[in-house]
């Protein structure tokens, strides 16, 4: 059996689409195959032409001319300088991926792809080994996590400069104090992190083990014996229940069906959860991305502005020095003495808060369900700027309900259904009498009924015609139950199922078509059994009708239409119906002036319609149709255009029965959650895998676009001239909504990538259909690359995946499409509406007590740092430490570290302040809480308060100059506390508890730090250290500059409501 499936090469994406567009010319052209010569070379003419036609349009052109080519002087600019690129760059990139392709083809050999036999239940007799069926989600081995760890952490320039400062206490003479000086905080800052990474790793490994222990049955020569999912191996012979999910790549062999049929759903796959009749395979999942979150890159680059500080410090410690002796000895002591303007616990406190933002989400009751799966980036939460995010089971929960029933003159919604039950229960007079008639005569009817004097139907008559056309038109089958359980044999099961109601479920590849089902069962007609020739319904009465099924014509992308041909066992009645979108039915039903009218009110309403007909045909019209028919089915050449002319030609002058509106059930609070997050300045592109006609509604029912707002669908699109000529049709439309297709996307980013990108971003909001998962990742990193604004990607199917590791910040859904998207998420979330708390409060909260405790981190290394150069300064520039030994190691870590700390707790609004006022997001997205601009700010303070902690002491203890260094770092101390005190906006009691425990710690610490201090003048010094701590801390308070919020008139009202005043963005002190 496995020999039978072909295994093709993968062709270039180059010749791919030279084989594309050779398909389209030579379909499109009037001649042969033998013109495609000339085809080719037409399209190489246009495609030069059109690099002479510029794409965009001025806005005075649209005003004055009405020609689609004007030219856009950035257009002209970038193409001049990809040109000037590709002159300079183009001969070392070709010579660069020649090398690299020469030594890929040296060191790997490339395997032959040829045909395999694999033993059905002898797995052993496969000579070829295969790789195990384990999903693994980690990122290490055994053997990679130390070395990969140490890579990760030392790819910083923070941890790198550290390790080299460190490095270079082993030499004599750079020796500044004791090793443990430098060690004991590197060594606790790599043991945080390695502890947390393993930690991180452990979660995952018992998420993998959780999913690879699910227990399948095995078919053995000895009976079934359970096997977990990860000790599958190819050739196995296992037994899918009902409801399981599909372990591994797996051929059906055969179930329990008598015609052998099986409804699986593909939902790991597509991300669909509706029934198909389809061969499954599983999709494995790819190792996550290690997410590197904006923060440490801004912090990253901070740090390497205060490394220029911290050389130029040096440099002109030594040049005031005069460079006497071995200058360049004096200027290294310099680099390793103001080493503490980098704050090596800048790291370590950040990956601590961030731990600690992991807990407070996961713990929070508002968000129930919600896991951290990654813990390096929940403040990327707070600055988002674009959300992409799935349809089908994110947005929508993919169940159908019908909602809405149009025959023309009268229309039936939920509240009026009893009336098409009370319709349905009276046997309607004109079908009696037409079928007394039909049962009179025993021959079938050689004359269409239409040849008969038309007579104006009634209303019930129409109701049960177009009730009986929804119950026939479908691709449906009832399933029931076997009463014996999973455990009985196959030739068994049908003796033993249950044909009761209660026991029937219905299975499709549509869930439009089960809501149609349900719905007329609901209303007494009921579909009772279908096999591949025939349909059984039962009416209210009771009675059992038997349909023939002659034909069926499958639904298609294409034709947007379905239809089957029935014969009525009873009365012999050949009847062809259709139902399809309104675009592909207009054409083809009886002329009429409500169908587009009230297509247009039910997808304002965002219901999903379908325009339902009918055809009567007498036996010799079908007889003639099956042989044309089958004569076009056996054609060798164009057989799809045949069997396409001859079905159309049975699609003309149809009987228009009804026009029904289906609704897909949104997700709870979809619509405020949306809202929500528009309001907090979020643009939404939703990107899915379903049709045009599909998305645009649920675009509309979920309010991703307001009903007020012009959509413009883009047309598709299949070459560079029509995608030049749409494009500058969309940009004369203004503030509307934007739909295009997977297609139409992929050509115009293909040759118009960044004028795309710029009219897209313009657009409240986007939404691309028939999206593939990679062109759903494609978009994501065009965001990134084209806007540098910061994306976030939601999904819960396995097709999302690719779309959510290539997003800044992933959001995984645990629903009914299984847990590939949760496991490959940054984050994990139960529904949808919980995305906007886990956004507004605490990615907000988390970015801003990140950069709060950042920038507090760096001011507490910037200040002794001050206080070293003004004491190297005050004895004639000598490169001798002020703090030694014990008191530097205390300063960063007992005495200051856990009040600095619990700013991880602090909160500029409550929570509920947040979510009723979104606006307060939009401000985090300019990156204002971190920026050069308050950085800057943070170390004049720093000087300052340095400044005068040193000159205040040599000043006001002149006279007890010995305790000079006792003084002045029992000030600072008390400094940091304080200034951690009136940082802090919402007091914690945990916050009391870390202020009043390290001033404990210094406190009791000063009995042992006699070798240090000596015996202190506490009587007569403790006023003059209060006075130099109220010049440090309450002076620059009131002199300070405030860094505000500009007020605009959106969110003036929260301004006023929240602080009464100006919204701080930076408190300091």
């Amino acid at each position: 059996m496995a020999d039978q499936i072909p295994l093709y090469p993968v062709r270039s994406a180059a010749a791919a689409a030279h084989r594309k567009r050779a398909a389209y010319y030579s379909a499109a052209g009037p001649g042969s195959g033998a013109e495609w010569p000339s085809s080719r070379y037409q399209l190489e003419d246009e495609s030069a032409h059109l690099d002479e036609m510029p794409l965009m349009m001025s806005e005075e052109g649209f005003e004055n001319d009405e020609s689609d080519y004007h030219t856009l002087p950035r257009a002209r600019t970038a193409r001049r300088r990809r040109g000037l690129e590709r002159f300079v760059c183009g001969g070392w990139k070709l010579l660069c991926a020649s090398c690299c392709d020469w030594l890929v083809n040296i060191c790997q050999r490339k395997r032959e792809l040829k045909a395999r036999t694999v033993w059905l239940g002898c797995p052993e007799k496969c000579e070829e080994k295969h790789p195990r069926n384990s999903i693994k989600n980690q990122k290490y081995n055994i053997f990679t996590f130390i070395p990969g760890v140490l890579y990760e952490q030392f790819k910083f320039f923070l941890n790198l400069y550290f390790l080299v400062v460190s490095c270079s206490q082993f030499v004599p003479a750079l020796k500044i104090g004791y090793l443990y000086t430098y060690w004991a905080p590197l060594g606790f800052v790599l043991a945080v992190t390695i502890m947390r990474e393993a930690i991180d790793e452990f979660r995952r490994f018992q998420r993998d083990k959780e999913v690879n222990s699910q227990l399948y049955s095995k078919l053995t020569v000895r009976g079934k014996v359970q096997v977990k999912s990860s000790d599958i191996q190819v050739g196995d012979l296992i037994i899918v229940e009902k409801n399981q999910r599909i372990p591994s790549d797996m051929v059906f062999l055969r179930t329990s069906e008598k015609a052998g049929s099986c409804f699986i759903r593909t939902d790991q796959l597509d991300g669909e959860t509706d029934w198909k009749l389809k061969v499954a395979v599983s999709c494995t999942q790819r190792l996550p991305a290690l997410g590197v979150g904006l923060l440490d890159l801004e912090l990253n680059q901070l740090t390497k502005a205060l490394f220029v500080a911290l050389v130029a410090l040096s440099v002109v410690m030594v040049t005031l020095q005069g460079f006497v002796g071995p200058w360049y000895r004096s200027l290294f002591r310099f680099l390793l003495l103001f080493s503490y303007i980098i704050p090596i616990s800048l790291r370590v406190n950040l990956d601590m808060g961030k731990a600690a933002y992991g807990w407070m989400i996961m713990k929070d009751e508002s968000i129930p369900g919600t896991v951290v799966r990654t813990s390096t980036i929940p403040e990327e939460l707070g600055r988002l700027v674009y959300l992409l995010t799935d349809k089908t089971g994110t947005l929508t929960q993919n169940e159908m309900v019908f909602k809405r029933l149009h025959l023309g003159t009268v229309s039936y919604g939920a509240d009026t259904m009893d009336e098409i039950q009370g319709h349905l229960r009276n046997p309607c007079p004109q079908m009696q009498s037409q079928a007394g008639g039909n049962n009179a005569s025993s021959t079938p009817p050689r004359k269409a009924q239409s040849s008969a004097p038309k007579v104006r139907k009634s209303v019930s008559s129409r109701v049960h015609e177009a009730v009986k056309a929804i119950a026939l038109c479908h691709n449906v089958s009832p399933v029931y139950e076997s009463r014996a359980g999973v455990g009985g044999e196959a030739e068994y099961a049908e003796a033993d199922q249950d044909f009761s109601d209660g026991n029937r479920t219905y299975q499709a590849a549509s869930p439009d078509e089960v809501a149609l089902v349900q719905w007329t069962e609901s209303v007494g007609l009921t579909l009772v059994s279908r096999d591949l020739g025939s349909m059984q319904l039962r009416t209210p009465s009771g009675q059992i009708q038997t349909y023939c099924i002659l034909q069926m014509f499958p639904f298609t992308s294409e034709s947007k239409r379905m239809g089957v041909i029935v014969r009525d066992e009873s009365t012999a009645e050949i009847t062809f119906y259709m139902k399809g979108a309104d675009v592909a039915m207009s054409s083809v039903v009886q002329y009429n002036d409500w169908l587009e009218e009230e297509c247009g009110n039910m997808a304002r309403e965002g219901l999903r319609t379908l325009v339902v007909a009918k055809r009567a045909l007498t036996e010799e019209q079908y007889q003639d149709f099956e042989s044309r028919y089958s004569q076009a089915k056996l054609s060798i050449h164009d057989r799809a255009l045949k069997v396409a002319a001859v079905v159309e030609s049975l699609e003309r002058q149809m009987e228009l029965l009804c026009l029904t509106g289906v609704e897909d059930r949104l997700q709870a609070d979809v619509r405020p959650t949306l809202e929500l997050l528009r309001n907090a300045g979020i643009k939404i592109w939703m990107l899915t895998g379903d049709k045009l006609e599909t998305a645009t509604c649920i675009a509309k029912s979920s309010h991703l676009v307001s009903r007020t707002q012009d959509i413009h669908i883009f047309r598709p699109v299949t070459n560079r001239g029509e995608a030049h000529l749409e494009l500058n049709a969309f940009r004369r439309k203004h503030d509307c909504a934007l739909v295009i297709s997977g297609d139409s996307l992929e050509v115009c980013l293909k040759y118009y990538e960044h004028e795309l990108a710029e009219l897209a971003c313009q657009c409240p909001a986007v939404v691309c259909c028939r999206c593939s998962p990679t062109q759903k990742a494609r978009i994501a990193k065009l965001l990134q690359h084209h806007t540098g604004k910061r994306t976030c990607a939601v999904g819960d199917g396995g097709n999302d995946v690719s779309m959510i590791q290539a997003a800044d910040c992933g959001i995984g859904i645990e629903g009914k499409e299984g847990r590939q998207a949760s496991l490959a998420a940054d984050f994990s979330v139960t529904q949808f509406r919980h995305i906007g708390r886990l956004l507004m409060v605490h990615g907000r909260s988390s970015y801003k007590r990140s950069a709060a405790l950042g920038q507090f981190v760096m001011h507490r290394g910037l200040i002794i740092s001050t206080m070293q150069a003004v004491f190297s300064s005050v004895f004639y520039f000598a490169s001798v430490p002020l703090y030694q030994g014990f008191l530097m190691v205390g300063y960063a870590t007992i005495y200051t570290m856990f009040p600095v700390f619990s700013l991880v707790l602090d909160q500029d609004v409550k929570p509920e302040t947040a979510m009723l006022y979104p606006e307060l997001y939009k401000d985090l997205t300019k990156g204002r809480s971190l920026s050069f601009k308050t950085f800057l700010v943070w170390v004049l303070i720093s000087i300052y308060q340095g400044g005068i902690l040193m000159y205040g002491a040599l000043l006001l203890f002149e006279s007890e100059f010995v305790h000079v260094l006792a003084i002045s770092f029992t000030a600072l101390i008390l400094t940091e506390l304080l200034m951690v005190a009136l940082t802090i906006r919402t007091w914690h009691w945990l916050m009391a508890v870390a202020e009043v425990l390290s001033l404990g710690c210094y406190v009791a610490s000063l009995a042992f730090l006699n070798e240090y201090f000596g015996k202190l003048p506490w009587k007569s010094g403790l006023f003059k250290v209060f006075l130099n701590i109220f010049y440090c801390c309450f002076l620059p308070r009131r002199l300070k500059p405030q860094i505000t919020v500009k007020p605009t008139s959106e969110h003036f009202t929260t301004q006023k409501a929240c602080f009464r005043g100006k919204i701080k963005v930076l408190v300091i002190i």
